[in-house]
């Protein structure tokens, strides 16, 4: 009998295993697909030709829509394990959803863990040396020289950053023991370094959030049609089309030599054209779109944005005043045994809310600062280059935005998320 239970158990243990990694490569199936399309609308399509480069730019693509996809899922995760552990309490007896349990929440913060350091460390920096390498003088041009340089690349980066290391943790702590210390490669520096990148993204999210925060509102209003109160789009949109036929007479009667006003000219008239495509759209807009749907997003923004300040009052004065408050990173008794929220599912939903506001408006909070506006993606006109910056960026955001939310008191006992 107890061969019969030790089997049994193996059984139940490798058909566990197998699920798993099943649910793991169907959800990371769809979140690839989904970034190939994403980033196959902006990249550039100049970049398409049947040669060498292209066969550069096919592999740089491929490296980059992982990386997107692996911060996708991290940015998904925790809403994901507050789901989860909310669906269990409220059927914990359901056979149909017993493959939702903490192994595979584990499993999958765990694999988010692995591939986002491996794309920070090792795709990303190869694909963007892949793609700015030529080959070594003297060697035969080619895709393997273009690798070889690439990799001697990545050796040399590799040597300088863990040299680095060690000159600053011998001047800091001058002893045989710290210059010794080097040896712990893969169980010391590199989760510590990992971190280090996530303590640089908490502090690029609490720079972009508040940015982001004031910006929602104006990038919203230029998405939606506005009230037309007091307006009169007939006439605005006749005195447009007259201005853009006046511009098209002028640049037409200019002659090809005038080379300075013919691009002033022409960028007024495209922007021109696009004034009247907006208010050509406010036109057709019907009325439930102008007068209920803008004035009930810009409610819903204005609350989202209340809440989350003075989420972040009330959680930066407990931390002030309640010692016990404070992270403490313990075990708990697992998912589906308690609710993350005082509030049981509406609770658990509005921390899902907030957690995507936050992140989106660290998006945009990103993209509107001065120093990170060229990394703005165009449509069908995206260089490589620049998709691998964005996808870098948003892979350290995400990686961040656990440790936010945790710090933020957005699902605070995340002890579900650490416990086997």
């Amino acid at each position: 009998m107890e061969g019969q239970d030790e089997v049994s158990a193996r059984e139940q243990h490798f058909h566990s295993q197998v699920r798993e990694s099943t649910i793991c490569f169907l959800l990371f199936a769809i979140l690839y697909i989904v970034s190939y399309f994403i980033i196959r609308r902006y990249k550039r399509k100049s970049d398409e030709q049947e040669d060498e480069d292209a066969i550069v730019n096919r592999i740089s693509l491929f490296l980059s829509t992982f990386t997107l996809a692996v911060s996708a899922g991290a940015v998904l995760l925790l809403p994901f394990s507050i789901i989860s552990n909310e669906i269990l309490l409220a059927f914990p007896q359901n056979y149909y959803i017993q493959w939702l349990n903490g192994s595979l929440i584990h499993g999958l913060w765990n694999l988010a863990s692995l591939f986002s350091n491996l794309c920070l460390f090792v795709l990303m920096p190869f694909a963007f040396f892949f793609l700015e390498s030529e080959g070594f003088a003297g060697l035969k041009k080619g895709i393997r020289a273009r690798i070889l340089e690439t990799l001697v690349m990545l050796i040399l980066l590799a040597l300088l950053i863990l040299g680095m290391v060690w000159v600053a943790s011998a001047l800091v702590d001058n002893d045989a023991a710290s210059m010794e210390s080097l040896y712990d490669l893969w169980e010391f520096y590199l989760p510590y370094l990992y971190s280090c990148i996530s303590l640089m993204g908490c502090l690029l999210l609490l720079l972009c959030t508040p940015v982001g925060l004031s910006r929602m509102f104006t990038v919203m209003g230029q998405l939606l049609v506005k009230p037309a109160i007091l307006e009169d789009l007939d006439e605005q949109i006749y005195m447009i089309t007259l201005e853009e036929e006046a511009l098209q007479r002028r640049l037409n009667g200019l002659s090809s030599s005038v080379e300075y006003n013919m691009m002033e000219m022409e960028q007024e008239l495209e922007n021109v054209k696009t004034l009247k495509t907006k208010l050509e759209r406010r036109k057709k807009a019907s009325a439930w779109e102008r007068n209920l749907v803008y004035p009930a997003v810009m409610v819903l923004l204005l609350i989202e944005t209340s809440i989350s300040v003075l989420l972040v009052a009330c959680n930066i004065l407990c931390l002030l005043v309640d010692e016990t408050a404070m992270p403490k990173g313990t075990r708990g008794p697992g998912i589906g045994s308690a609710s993350l929220s005082a509030f049981g599912f509406v609770g658990a939903a509005l921390e899902i809310i907030l957690i995507f506001y936050l992140m989106v408006s660290s998006v945009v909070g990103f993209y509107s600062l001065r120093c990170f506006g060229t990394f703005i993606p165009k449509k069908d006109d995206t260089t490589m280059t620049k998709i691998i910056g964005n996808c870098v960026s948003i892979l350290v955001l995400s990686s961040a935005l656990p440790v936010m939310s945790r710090t933020l008191d957005l699902g605070s006992d995340l002890r579900v998320l650490t416990s086997d």
